[in-house]
């Protein structure tokens, strides 16, 4: 049985429907959402219930805030929900389960096909004629094709469905424009060491649905290890505290002492957010060329490392940085071309992870060199009177006249070559004047 599919009103549907209905009824309405069972995995018994229970997420769900006034009143409308995994997309769609009075669907969109969808939709037109409404969960919505959202369309637009779609890259890419134009948009972020220690510690004391019943000694370092290395993912810090818990054994009091190197042990080396097709990549690099431009090494050089660390490819960083010594070094210090032409040489040559020197290398010349986006300005200008102005022609002075009869149609005739005159000679090298280089 889908464990979001909690009918809470057994009259809007059909026979089998009603059965259901009445399955899941107040009184028993979390055991659809949620397991205390000791086999689930703890990340997913610690799901939180209530708004009280949910934690991070202030900007959008601290008191007074829209999306809080409209989850406490049930008053949802379509919502699209982002961020990077584990900081409580699926979780607020739980919360949003147990206290709407709405018919609630839950569907995902890397396994739901076109007529799964479409029957959902159908009966959410039954229920709406019947004055019950119907909220559908899409998690993984960037999973969907064109097709399948287009098909959700019409029946957001009547409000025959109420939309809630959870996704872990960028609505703006990859959900059609008319989808979005029809949603509440909103960006969840990172939860803090501090949210996640409070996860952790509930956790620990929770019998109902934690590990409170195991006598677990754990100490504050323990649990701030966990709690940072998790990288502000809740689910891979309770998962880490489960192995933790399960893996180690108890003392002769039955006590299970969780040391800082068990913690360790546990979580291992965190995995950086990084998807190398969507927001991050984009983000990460744009920090990092814009903290080589405003003349920030350090911050340049954490960007590098993120990078590097998430297994970017480094020839990618290298052309970037040899763009950045000539868009906004320049001539300012043309050297600072060389080395990150230089770096990426080395990038090909030597590769990681000793290719990281180099890089780092040239990211701090360029970060520390003067800056000078003359050259850049320059040939941006020029590329657009090209685009918008009419061409000019040659001079008939500057022509090739090498060629046969090339003299006869005058070309070269009065070219004054420069070294005659010491270097320097004033002559017209452009029909009209322009200004394209103001260093």
């Amino acid at each position: 049985m889908d464990l979001f599919n909690k009918k809470t009103n057994p009259s809007s549907t059909s026979t089998s429907n009603s059965a259901l209905s009445q399955s899941s009824s107040s009184a028993s309405t979390s055991t659809f959402l949620f397991s205390t069972s000791t086999s689930a995995p703890l990340a997913y018994r610690m799901s939180p219930r209530t708004l009280e229970e949910y934690a991070g997420q202030g900007h959008i769900l601290g008191k007074g805030k829209l999306l809080r006034r409209a989850i406490e009143a049930d008053r949802i409308t379509s919502l699209i929900l982002y961020g990077p995994p584990g900081i409580g997309k699926t979780a607020l769609a739980r919360v949003i389960a147990l206290k709407t009075k709405a018919h609630f669907e839950k569907l995902n969109a890397a396994t739901a096909g076109l007529d799964e969808l479409r029957k959902v939709i159908k009966d959410a037109r039954m229920r709406k004629a019947k004055g019950v409404r119907t909220i559908l969960f899409l998690d993984e919505i960037h999973r969907f094709n064109k097709l399948q959202q287009d098909a959700l369309l019409p029946d957001v637009e009547e409000g025959n469905i109420t939309l809630i779609a959870a996704t872990v890259e960028n609505p703006f890419f990859y959900v059609n424009s008319a989808l979005l134009s029809r949603s509440q948009v909103f960006e969840l972020k990172h939860l803090t060491e501090e949210d996640i220690l409070r996860v952790l510690n509930n956790a620990v004391s929770d019998k109902d649905r934690g590990l409170g019943n195991l006598k677990i000694n754990i100490g504050e370092a323990a649990l701030r290890h966990i709690a940072k290395m998790a990288d502000g993912d809740a689910r891979k810090a309770l998962s880490a505290l489960e192995v933790a818990a399960l893996t180690t054994e108890t003392d002769s009091e039955g006590n299970i002492n969780i040391t800082a190197q068990i913690a360790e042990e546990s979580i291992q080396k965190k995995a950086v957010v990084y998807d190398k097709a969507g927001d991050q990549h984009y983000d990460t690099i744009s920090a990092f060329i814009k903290s080589m431009r405003g003349s920030d090494p350090d911050a340049a050089i954490y960007y590098l490392a993120k990078m590097l660390y998430a297994g970017e490819d480094p020839r990618f960083i290298a052309r970037r940085i040899v763009i950045c010594a000539s868009e906004d070094v320049g001539d300012a210090d043309p050297i600072a071309l060389i080395l990150a032409a230089s770096a990426l040489r080395a990038v090909e040559f030597v590769g990681m992870p000793e290719a990281r020197i180099p890089l780092a290398q040239a990211v701090i010349y360029i970060s520390k060199a003067p800056k000078s986006n003359a050259c850049y300005r320059a040939i941006e200008e020029a590329m657009g009177d090209i685009e918008k102005e009419q061409t000019m022609d040659v001079p008939e002075h500057l022509k090739d006249s090498h060629y046969p009869g090339a003299k006869k149609l005058g070309h070269g005739k009065d070219y004054k070559y420069p070294h005659d005159y010491g270097g320097y000679v004033e002559q017209e090298y452009l029909q009209k004047k322009k200004k394209y280089y103001k260093p």
